[in-house]
């Protein structure tokens, strides 16, 4: 048994994946409970899906991902506020469409057979190819999104659970949605070249709405939510080793099934209490 938990950590690239999931489970768990409380999910996705052109872009010039994502966002933005305001069809209609769209450029310019070996993995990431200076920058990027977070706490707070006190207690709602979804974006752009494109949202929602199913308290509820990102990580991680699995897709599935639980115990806790009360 101690063999099974130790061979893999004498892999350096193995061992490198742990610790990128583990600071991408901490900041993805506490951002996660924000993204979940104010129903920012779609938004999310949405804007992991945006950047998309600008990641392959980077890619083929070869500029930092970082930069190549952050304008990514940036146009997404700018498309997104543009279609809003011209198009008669709702707002998320006009969102859906622009992001359909860049994705559907990202795509193309990735699959193209000009583009070179490798870029693909931008679409579903590689885990187990993460650098010291990945994990660096993640840990950077993580501590400011952390930090920001525990600045703005309380306002938060008093806005997620009563959009209406904004005002009364002098916080612009817009300007705390902005800062929200600038962090979700920095978060993102950390995370993407690990878990990809197409599952990076996993692990930005996936804990955080499992949590939720355990505790309605938000700082419990950050907590469990990054451990059972970190708990879930580590699992993908260990079952890509000894299966020979992709290791992102391996975390998703991880991240799936820790949901999966969470839901079956809510729903066991609840007939529990209704027995109890019935008695």
């Amino acid at each position: 048994m101690i063999d099974w938990i130790t061979e893999p950590l004498s892999h350096g690239t193995t061992l490198r994946a742990l610790v990128e999931i583990s600071v991408l489970g901490v900041v993805s768990g506490a951002i996660g409970c924000w993204i979940v409380l104010y129903e920012l999910s779609y938004s999310a996705e949405s804007l992991a899906h945006g950047l998309f052109p600008g990641l392959v872009v980077a890619a083929l010039i070869g500029a930092p991902l970082l930069l190549g994502g952050a304008i990514g966002v940036l146009i997404a933005a700018i498309l997104i506020v543009l279609a809003t305001r011209l198009a008669d069809e709702s707002a998320d209609t006009a969102i859906a469409v622009v992001i359909t769209t860049l994705f559907g450029v990202g795509v193309l310019l990735a699959l193209s057979p000009s583009s070179p070996p490798g870029i693909q993995e931008l679409l579903f990431g590689d885990l187990l190819g993460a650098s010291t200076g990945d994990i660096l920058v993640a840990a950077g990027a993580g501590a400011a999104v952390l930090a920001v977070l525990w600045l703005l706490h309380d306002r938060l707070l008093a806005i997620g659970f009563d959009s209406d006190s904004g005002q009364a207690l002098g916080i612009s709602v817009s300007t705390l949605n902005v800062i929200l979804l600038a962090l979700v974006s920095l978060t993102i752009l950390v995370s993407v070249q690990g878990l990809g494109n197409l599952l990076v949202a996993a692990i930005l929602v996936g804990p955080a709405a499992a949590a939720r199913l355990v505790t309605r308290r938000i700082r419990p509820m950050m907590m469990i939510a990054a451990t059972i990102a970190i708990v879930a990580g580590a699992a993908g991680i260990y079952a890509s080793y000894y299966l020979s699995t992709a290791a992102g897709a391996s975390v998703v599935i991880a991240l799936v099934a820790c949901y999966m639980l969470a839901a079956a115990t809510s729903v066991l806790q609840g007939r529990f209490g209704a027995r109890q009360g019935a008695s």
